[in-house]
């Protein structure tokens, strides 16, 4: 094969060559920035190039390179690039934030699904729309100046002293326990702070987004979904979720845990069973709710239906939420709705070619109806068993609801009304179970729900299906995809939303998954993913399970559940 070269400015440098995934070559000047190798890679139309993949490797567009070495670009089709995209637009809001209004604070709370942050300002109660246009407006000639976001490395003691003049306790707090002895801060204009994770060079790269405004001292940042990075999503309303995210980061402040650093200084000072209890308690407060809100409506639900992403707890929360019923006289019956899959030649296909186990329509969706219709009418029913050897539907065991039985069903498509189309929505109870972490890092960074979710399935990937750290990250991309189309659409729909996110969890779960991260092949795009959710994993203080109850939604996954045999329909 002929190799193709880029040279920068039309002159040939034969200082050092970046080889590329297809045999290219770009050759430049030893020590520039790899943003001076990329601008001969960007063509019209092709999504923004955002960071590189150098010799194995994340690094920065600023990244100095020294060496002859293998490169692949990173744009914001991926999730490290999508990353970088979205940490460096919240620093840009940052910048403009504090520029027009440097008496107040602005917070970036947690993401919705359409694509953004949801943010609260403090310290300004009069903050209006008008003043969100003036902010937005700030935002764009930042982004039409092109500002530089300059990278520097400081001693850990002059990043204090930094933040402490501020008044950015949240920050104070979390660079106590910091045990490396520098910090890596970006400065622009005014603003001089702290962001995990890498950033693009400047404002210019920075010039998809917009600035909704809610209400209340409160708007959403809107950023490029990854299937479409030029453009923004339409924003959908969800106010259930709103609701449950503001509810759980306002009991965090009861509790006197907002972040990262305050939790630290719980368990330093010997309080982590406390916290531990406490968590656990909201969790058993929020499921014997739900359980009353069932026997409230008892006269009309036959049926339970609980969705909710990969790793939210669906399974615990099922078998706690059957104790607090039959404490209330109520028996559940739980459906198996994987015995409901369709002959597996009859399963749909994806683009690719490969089966979609995943879609709804690899359901069975006329028999489910046909047997839950029978079921509720106090018939005796042959339900279906799927035999996952032979991929064909088999007869099951014959079932008759006793009185005052209730059908739960668990599964991806719980929310989906297409599930059980000829149920009225009035005769069934939906429940929504994710890991919605509220607790952040500070104030400016914070914690994805989807790295908790990653963190804990690694952990029950191992024990119970003796994956590696490895396999779980290299699937974990399909997994989150599925989600976008089968779960979150349908959120809303839910009756009630179960926060299965407790405090502590990443202190517990730290000393038991870092080990499986370690273990990630270097040089794999797992490493990448396996070496940031060890950085993040740093700022926490390590606890351990003794005191975590047995019956926790955690030891799902950590191990240790007495819940793992509960069967409820054998009572």
């Amino acid at each position: 094969m002929t190799e193709k070269k880029f040279y920068l400015n039309d002159q040939p440098r034969q200082d050092l060559e970046l080889t590329l995934p297809d045999g290219r070559v770009i050759t430049g000047q030893r020590g520039a920035p790899l943003k001076d190798f990329v601008q001969v890679l960007h063509e019209p139309g092709m999504p923004l190039i955002v960071g590189g993949i150098l010799d194995g490797q994340l690094r920065e567009l600023t990244f100095p390179v020294k060496r002859d070495a293998s490169f692949r670009p990173l744009t914001m089709q991926e999730e490290d690039g999508a990353r970088i995209y979205r940490r460096s637009l919240i620093f840009l809001l940052e910048v403009a934030f504090r520029d027009l209004f440097p008496e107040a604070f602005v917070t970036i709370d947690h993401s919705v699904s359409s694509g953004g942050y949801f943010c609260q300002v403090d310290g300004k109660p009069d903050f209006t729309e008008d003043d969100l246009r003036r902010l937005e407006k700030r935002m764009r000639s930042l982004v039409n100046e092109d500002l530089p976001f300059v990278r520097e490395t400081v001693p850990l003691d002059e990043a204090v002293a930094h933040f402490k003049a501020l008044g950015e306790e949240d920050k104070v707090r979390l660079l106590k326990y910091r045990k490396r002895p520098e910090l890596v801060l970006y400065r622009a204009l005014k603003t001089r702070d702290y962001h995990h994770g890498y950033m693009v060079p400047s404002a210019g790269y920075l010039r998809t987004f917009a600035l909704q405004w809610l209400g209340d001292a409160s708007f959403i940042l809107r950023f490029p979904r990854r299937a479409a990075t030029d453009r923004l999503s339409k924003m959908e309303r969800y106010p259930n979720l709103l609701r449950t995210f503001r509810e759980y980061g306002t009991w965090l402040q009861k509790l006197g845990i907002p972040s990262v650093g305050a939790l630290n200084d719980a368990i330093q000072e010997g309080h982590a069973d406390e916290v531990i209890l406490v968590s656990e308690a909201l969790h058993e407060m929020q499921i014997s709710s739900m359980a009353q809100m069932i026997q409230d409506r008892r006269k009309d639900v036959g049926v339970i239906l609980i969705a909710g992403p990969s790793s939210s707890g669906k399974t615990t929360t099922s078998k706690r939420l059957s104790i607090q019923m039959l404490a209330r006289g109520i028996t559940p019956f739980a459906l198996e709705m994987d015995n409901f899959f369709v002959d597996r030649e009859r399963t749909p296909l994806l683009p690719d070619g490969s089966k979609d186990y995943e879609s709804l329509h690899a359901m069975n969706l006329e028999r489910l109806n046909h047997d839950v219709q029978a079921l509720l009418a106090g018939k005796e029913v042959r339900l279906p068993r799927y035999d996952f050897i032979t991929g064909r539907s088999v007869d099951g065991e014959t079932v008759q609801l006793r009185k005052g039985e209730m059908i739960i069903l668990e599964g991806i498509h719980g929310l989906n009304p297409e599930l059980l189309a000829d149920i009225k929505p009035e005769n069934s109870f939906r429940i929504y179970v994710s890991c919605l972490t509220q607790l952040n890092l500070d104030r400016h960074n914070r914690i994805s729900t989807t790295d908790t979710r990653m963190l804990r399935r690694i952990l029950r990937d191992a024990r119970d299906r003796g994956y590696s750290a490895e396999d779980t990250i290299n699937r974990w991309e399909k997994v989150t995809a599925g989600e976008k189309e089968h779960i979150f659409p349908y959120q809303e729909n839910a009756d009630v939303m179960f926060n299965s996110a407790l405090a502590y969890e990443l202190c517990t779960l730290k000393p038991l998954v870092e080990p499986l991260l370690r273990q990630v092949s270097f040089g794999t795009d797992a490493y990448i993913e396996a070496k940031r959710l060890l950085r993040f994993l740093d700022w926490f203080l390590p606890t351990g399970t003794e005191f975590v109850p047995d019956n926790s939604l955690l030891r799902e996954f950590i191990g240790g559940s007495i819940l793992t045999k509960f069967k409820v329909w054998q009572f």
